[in-house]
């Protein structure tokens, strides 16, 4: 079961706005979709490719009518955003974001709303490190879930956002602002951190060139890194967003490389056996899930 918003606003036309504007299109989830970016030669390529009903040369212009806003731009724009396109919104409109984190965009947006707007926090859990409103494809979403923390929204808007989400492909689920937080330092966020620390390894060590190391990636070097080609701008914001969190978990995952490193210069074989076993057993589990992969980018085709 689908719902349909009369009007879908998209602020911010990346790659999560672009694949949002080709599923609701798929499934007929929108009468009409307005978009606003701030680039204007974002806002010209997104023209020539039929992205969005209509490009507005304002978030306001966007904005005004909508029954649906999403803003899709980094978490650290969403204050400012919020506070210019206030003025626009219709009583009883309904204002959700694509942000990963939520405690600090609950705290940027919802103070900056005008009385009758409703906000529902959300975070689809779905990306490729590509960027930009070319990137978009509307099977992005298809199997993948979409976190909701509403955190006192009104049931019936947190109930149609709901299905909106699923009518987009993705599995939804609701969950605790903080919570959320913690959960992601750990399946999202510390890992970006990690994999953009491994290639400043590899480019710093000077024994090893960068003609070496792009032409003899191997298989792990290249799977893993993959995530450091992420938009530079968005993961900024995230982690300074979600600093708590990513320290925590941070420091828990130096602890356990350093009891690793410690196993490896003893030759302690059992211990490294056990964890690889224990840590294998998890990975099976994603790909159980169906969460091992990400969608193909069929591109903009497929949508129409």
């Amino acid at each position: 079961m689908s719902v349909t918003y009369d009007r879908v606003a998209l602020i911010g036309l990346g790659l999560i706005a672009s694949s949002m504007f080709w599923a609701m299109k798929r499934a007929g989830l929108a009468g009409e979709v307005t978009g606003y970016a701030r680039s204007e030669e974002t806002r010209a390529t997104a023209r020539e490719i039929g992205l969005c009903d209509r490009i507005c040369d304002s978030a306001e212009e966007a904005c005004k009518d909508a029954d649906l806003v999403v803003l899709c731009v980094p978490v650290g724009a969403m204050e400012a955003v919020t506070r210019q396109i206030a003025p626009a919104l219709k009583e009883g409109a309904v204002v959700t974001d694509v942000g990963s984190v939520k405690r600090a965009v609950i705290e940027a947006v919802g103070p900056n709303l005008p009385e009758g707007v409703h906000f529902v926090p959300a975070h689809p859990l779905a990306g490729t490190e590509q960027s930009g409103p070319t990137s978009g494809f509307a099977e992005l979403f298809d199997n993948r879930w979409c976190l909701l923390t509403p955190e006192g929204a009104d049931a019936d808007e947190v109930a149609k956002l709901r299905l909106f989400w699923e009518g987009l492909g993705a599995n939804v689920d609701e969950m605790e602002p903080d919570h959320h937080d913690l959960v992601l330092a750990v399946t999202s966020h510390t890992p970006h951190l990690i994999a953009y620390t491994m290639v400043g390894v590899a480019d710093d060590l000077g024994r090893v060139t960068d003609t070496e190391v792009v032409n003899f990636s191997a298989a792990g070097f290249r799977d893993f890194t993959r995530i450091a080609a992420s938009d530079p701008t968005m993961w900024r914001d995230v982690f300074l967003s979600n600093k708590d969190a990513t320290l925590e978990i941070l420091g828990r995952f130096t602890e356990e490389l350093f009891a690793l490193q410690r196993a490896i210069r003893q030759g302690d074989g059992d211990h490294l056996f056990d964890y690889f076993t224990r840590t294998r057993a998890i990975r099976r589990g994603i790909i159980e899930a169906g969460q091992d992969t990400d969608a193909p980018n069929f591109g903009r085709r497929s949508s129409k």
